[in-house]
C-alpha cells in the first residue's frame, strides 16, 4: 500500500505577524502555500516579514529547506488589514493576542473578506472556540488550530473541534497539519483544551514552589527535564511562552475551572514589573 500523501493549502492567510503568526506563515510557505500575513502599520509589517525571513535563513543554515530561503520568502506577502486577505484563501489562521473580544472581531472581519469555502481557524491556546464561533455566520467552517512555539520546529498542532464544526473542516485541517509534517491531537472544545490545561497546571505549581522557596528555578526545571525527560522545565517554558500569556490563560481557566488554576502571587508580581520572560530579557531566568 502506498503511503498517504497530504497537500498543503494553496492559499493561506495569517492574521498577526508576531512570533506565532510569523512561525505559522513560515511553515505554510515552506510547504508550498502562498501566504498573506496581516499586520497593521508599516513598522509592524516590516518586523513581521523580517521574522519570517530570519526563520527561513536559520532553517536554510540547518539544511532544513529543499529550496533557497529567498524563493520560499517570495511566497509571503503582507497586508495591512483583513480586507487584504485573498478571497480565494483555503485557510485563514487568526494569531492575534489572547483577548476574546479582539479575536471575535478579527475573525468576523476575516469571514467577510473571504469566500464561503474558506476554513477559519483560531490559534488560541485556551479560549473557547465555541464562544468565538458565535461571532461568525458560518461557524461550521471554523475550528481551533493551536500551534506551538517555535512553530517551524514544533511537531504538534492541537485541533480543537467545536460542537458546530463541520467534519469537512476538521478533515481539511488534519490534512493540512500532516502536510506541514506535524502530528495532530484532536480534542473537543473545553477550557484549556488538552495541552494548555495540563501544561499550565504544571507551570503554576512550579511557580508556587519558587514562591514558597522550595528550590531555585533551575533545580525545579532540572527535576522535570532530567527526571521526567521533558524537553525543558516548566519555568523555562513559561519564560518562552511569556509570563503575561501564562497569566492570561491562568485567569481564564481560574474563572472556568476553579481554584486549582488560581494565578500565584509571584506570577502576578513579575508581570506587573514587566518581567515577561525571553521577550523582555527577564522572567524566571535572565535572557540578556
Amino acid at each position: 500500500m502506498s503511503p498517504t500523501t497530504h497537500s498543503a493549502p494553496a492559499v493561506v492567510g495569517v492574521i498577526g505577524g508576531g512570533r506565532m503568526g510569523a512561525g505559522i506563515a513560515q511553515s505554510f510557505a515552506v510547504a508550498g502555500s502562498s501566504v498573506t500575513v496581516v499586520e497593521s502599520g508599516e513598522r509592524a509589517s516590516a518586523a513581521a516579514l523580517d521574522r519570517v525571513a530570519t526563520g527561513l535563513k536559520r532553517a536554510a543554515e540547518r539544511g532544513l529547506l529543499d529550496e533557497p530561503a529567498e524563493q520560499v520568502l517570495a511566497r509571503v506577502t503582507m497586508a495591512d488589514s483583513v480586507d487584504g486577505l485573498p478571497a480565494d484563501a483555503d485557510l485563514v489562521v487568526e494569531a492575534v493576542p489572547e483577548d476574546a473580544g479582539l479575536k471575535a472581531r478579527v475573525l468576523a472581519a476575516a469571514e467577510r473578506a473571504v469566500g464561503a469555502a474558506t476554513v477559519l481557524a483560531t490559534n488560541t491556546s485556551s479560549l473557547s472556540v465555541t464562544e468565538l464561533a458565535a461571532a461568525l455566520t458560518r461557524p461550521g467552517r471554523f475550528l481551533g488550530m493551536h500551534f506551538f512555539n517555535p512553530v517551524p520546529a514544533s511537531a504538534l498542532v492541537e485541533i480543537v473541534v467545536a460542537p458546530g464544526t463541520e467534519a469537512a473542516a476538521v478533515g481539511a485541517a488534519l490534512d493540512w497539519t500532516h502536510a506541514l509534517g506535524k502530528k495532530d491531537v484532536t480534542v473537543k472544545d473545553s477550557p484549556g483544551f488538552a495541552s494548555s490545561r495540563l501544561g499550565l497546571a504544571l507551570g503554576l505549581e512550579a511557580i508556587r514552589m519558587v514562591e514558597e522557596g522550595v528550590a531555585e528555578p533551575e533545580a525545579i526545571d532540572d527535576a522535570m527535564s532530567l527526571g521526567y525527560k521533558h524537553p525543558m522545565g516548566p519555568l523555562r517554558l513559561t519564560d518562552l511562552v511569556g509570563l503575561d500569556v501564562r497569566l492570561a490563560i491562568a485567569e481564564y481557566l481560574h474563572s472556568t475551572l476553579g481554584e486549582r488554576f488560581a494565578p500565584p502571587r509571584l506570577l502576578r508580581e513579575k508581570v506587573a514589573r514587566g518581567e515577561l520572560g525571553r521577550k523582555t530579557g527577564q522572567g524566571f531566568y535572565s535572557w540578556e
